[in-house]
């Protein structure tokens, strides 16, 4: 029998998922013994796999897409940042067979931004593209960082607009449609539109670019996105995808865990490789 603590990601589709690589890495880096899998979650299963995971002795659980809402109802305590955002991707039991919840996905994308790129976000005018899950999950972090202020753009204004009276309370969030974005220019633009997965650029003016505005997109990949692309095409300052995010994240959640934190830089550099070896 081992005696790795055993770690999972659960997902519905998860086999391209990067985490076992990503915390093997960490638990190396740390000197820690553990086992981790991308196991693939039937739809209607998740609840019933959550607890039989933890009930044969799992120590963690990383949560993926489609059942972080469903993550954040299982958990019986929540961080703050997880309660706000209705959405969990990390998940443990306490001492005492208590579920918890986190999510760690803003304090992944503002990590990659602010400590690896070297972006500003505070007192910059931030435009957001779309409003899914990805967007809930990152706002309170990127609130906390101080924008000016935030925009979110969405093809069914009511979701964005419901984004922006939930998290108003952390600034001054405002949405609309793409063809009512406001007047004047955006420092920064996020990319959280699954669309781009599809090979398209969201709808948007080159004219809402500031002369230096920074350009990031949540997807990533072995080759630019297509968001980056558009970016790139339409002289933004300075572009990024989002595998840094899928790391920090991943650091964030291993810190939750075992209380250490593993450098990302050399991880990151690592799956940069195994993406262009993929290609």
């Amino acid at each position: 029998m081992s005696n790795k603590q055993r770690f999972a990601v659960f997902g519905n589709p998860i086999k391209h998922s990067r985490s076992p690589l990503i915390h093997a890495a960490f638990a190396k880096q740390c000197g820690v013994q553990l086992e981790y899998r991308a196991l693939r979650v039937e739809l209607n299963d998740f609840e019933r796999a959550v607890t039989s995971f933890f009930d044969a002795g799992g120590q963690g659980l990383n949560v993926t897409v489609p059942f972080k809402e469903r993550a954040a109802a299982l958990a019986v305590e929540l961080t703050p940042r997880a309660a706000r955002a209705t959405a969990v991707n990390t998940l443990w039991r306490d001492a005492d067979g208590v579920l918890h919840g986190d999510t760690t996905d803003g304090v992944g994308l503002v990590r990659d931004m602010v400590a690896n790129l070297g972006w500003r976000i505070q007192g910059q005018r931030v435009l957001i593209v779309g409003a899914g899950g990805a967007v809930r999950g990152v706002l309170e972090p990127l609130m906390r960082e101080l924008p000016k202020s935030v925009h979110i753009v969405n093809r069914t204004v009511e979701r964005a607009e419901t984004l922006a009276r939930e998290f108003g309370v952390l600034g001054e969030i405002s949405a609309g449609g793409y063809e009512a974005l406001p007047d004047g220019q955006f420092d920064l633009v996020i990319n959280a539109n699954s669309a781009g997965l599809s090979g398209d650029a969201p709808a948007l003016s080159p004219g809402i670019l500031s002369e230096r505005c920074c350009c990031y997109d949540l997807l990533y990949g072995a080759e630019p996105t297509a968001f980056m692309r558009w970016a790139a095409q339409n002289a933004a300052w300075a572009v990024s995808d989002g595998l840094g995010m899928l790391v920090e994240q991943a650091a964030e959640a291993f810190y939750v865990w075992h209380r250490q934190r593993p450098e990302s830089q050399p991880v990151i550099q690592q799956l940069r490789g195994v993406l262009a070896a993929a290609a």
